[in-house]
């Protein structure tokens, strides 16, 4: 069996938006216990010219299911990342990012190779096809943001560890 795009984009999107998830509910349950607002992370940064918990995961949304749909419409354009979302709020993201990606079938996505993209950004333009979007741009991005709100959920005590990000792995059966 070859090793297609949608395999390469769509299930890899799946498998990290489960992790993150995943992690947000573990988040939410940590602060739970301590008495901390989850509120009070969302706006919570690595580093002072960093951008916030929220930044991130609207982030993971946008360079998965986001980056799918660009390929199909032919354009990408930065989403507006003042969404005013609060924590329960980037959880129903990933849920909705998720549920929308798996309604995308692999010949649906496969079908999308060597289709034009082209990432607006301001005033500039940069032409892709759609597997080197998805690849040299939207799939490093996707993890950046997904890594990044993972190390700000860690760094504000939530006890979480590799598998907590790595998320379902595909195992072979039998």
């Amino acid at each position: 069996m070859a090793f297609s795009l949608y395999d390469a984009s769509v299930a890899n999107y799946l498998q990290t938006l489960g992790a993150v998830g995943g992690f947000l509910e573990r988040g939410l349950t940590h602060f739970r216990e301590k008495g901390i607002d989850p509120e009070t992370i969302v706006e919570t940064r690595l580093a002072p010219d960093m951008l916030p918990l929220r930044f991130q995961i609207i982030s993971v949304a946008q360079h998965s299911l986001g980056a799918i749909e660009a390929c199909k419409s032919g354009e990408f354009r930065p989403p507006s990342f003042k969404a005013p979302y609060d924590y329960a709020g980037l959880q129903g993201l990933v849920t909705q990012t998720s549920e929308a990606l798996s309604a995308w079938t692999p010949d649906a996505v496969n079908a999308l190779e060597g289709r034009d993209v082209v990432f607006h950004l301001g005033e500039h333009k940069l032409p892709f096809t759609a597997e080197g979007f998805l690849m040299s741009f939207s799939l490093p991005n996707f993890y950046f943001h997904a890594t990044t709100a993972y190390d700000i959920l860690r760094t504000n005590g939530v006890p979480l560890g590799k598998r907590d990000f790595m998320g379902r792995m595909k195992m072979k059966k039998g």
